[in-house]
């Protein structure tokens, strides 16, 4: 009894005919009950009669008879001209030994305010949720107006030059449509790399390639998947790479193929894109880096990765490659990070 008295918890200590035996000071405090209206009454003559809940009551009864324990039961607790609060309470009898007095320990926990809060966070979220997605959807109308007016200027224009950045620049905008679409999907989650990979291949393809039956772009990737944000990076390198093979590896009209490959073992992977069509140039390392260039080596310093363009005998194979220090059994560095 004096253990449930100075109890920081709200308990009470019922004896077989639900009438209280001792009452912690917190119970008394948080419900606003005079200490000495308290002991030696039935907890439902508690207050103003608030107690008296019949389920309550059964439950009680049960656990009083050893046929059941109290556990989480909620209830509102309803009184005069106030606001009902929320009440998890859980009930026990007590094994006293030989002494054949029936104990009930009854703690009693107000929720009112975790749930309210609760509820707070859940309306914020889902207020959350719909701006994204107005945001998302505004954010994708507006990229496909962009296109528009860059394919209807590439359109329009004299110049060959100024007609083919302007479709370089459609080609791109598009790509970062599909990225967007992807990710509005993804709901910021991990993105699955195949079909992430595939339909915005499908985009370039649909909006750079005129006979698909010469022309074709392949996807071969494993199972993996990223975080959003690292998929944002390895769609754009994509991006730039086939549109940097769609206009320079097959002039004339030539057939061929681009394929577009992500293998990971561990925490290290490797994202490669490689046609078969006339190959690197044999000035390349004279040549001014180009903007697709700049923007695929700038990307991959992002993702903490380093550019290797080798020969693919035909064509060309250029590959992201990122390495992590590996530790063998002795705890020794077994490689550095590439």
């Amino acid at each position: 009894m004096a253990m449930v008295a100075a109890s920081e918890a709200p308990i009470l200590l019922l004896d077989s005919d639900l009438t209280v035996v001792a009452a912690s000071a917190s119970f008394c405090q948080s419900f606003q009950l005079d200490p000495a209206k308290v002991t030696d009454r039935p907890i439902f003559e508690l207050g103003a009669g608030e107690w008296d809940v019949r389920q309550l009551r059964s439950l009680l009864k049960a656990t009083g008879s050893g046929s059941a324990d109290v556990k989480a039961y909620e209830m509102d607790l309803k009184r005069p001209e106030q606001e009902p609060r929320r009440l998890v309470i859980n009930a026990r009898k007590l094994d006293l030994g030989d002494s054949g007095a029936v104990r009930l320990l009854v703690t009693v926990s107000d929720v009112t305010d975790a749930r309210i809060a609760e509820k707070l966070k859940d309306d914020l979220l889902r207020e959350k949720a719909i701006l994204l997605q107005e945001v998302q959807h505004r954010v994708a109308n507006s990229l496909q107006i962009i296109a528009s007016v860059l394919l209807q200027n590439a359109r329009t224009v004299q110049s060959d030059e100024t007609r083919t950045h302007l479709k370089d620049a459609h080609s791109r905008v598009m790509s970062i449509a599909t990225v967007q679409k992807q990710l509005a999907a993804s709901r910021l989650g991990n993105v699955e790399l195949r079909p992430y990979f595939s339909q915005l291949c499908e985009s370039l393809g649909a909006s750079m390639i005129r006979d698909h039956d010469q022309l074709s772009i392949e996807v071969n990737t494993d199972d993996s998947a990223v975080l959003a944000d690292i998929s944002v990076s390895l769609g754009l390198i994509v991006t730039e790479l086939v549109i940097n093979a769609l206009k320079h590896a097959f002039p004339a009209s030539r057939a061929g193929k681009i394929t577009v490959g992500y293998q990971a073992h561990g925490p290290n992977w490797t994202l490669s894109v490689v046609d078969n069509g006339v190959g690197m140039p044999k000035d390349r390392e004279s040549a001014t880096p180009g903007l697709g260039t700049n923007i695929v080596e700038a990307l991959a310093r992002q993702l903490q990765a380093r550019v290797h363009v080798a020969d693919a005998k035909p064509g060309t194979n250029v590959s992201i490659v990122h390495t992590k220090l590996a530790v063998v059994e002795d705890g020794r560095p077994a490689e550095a990070a590439v």
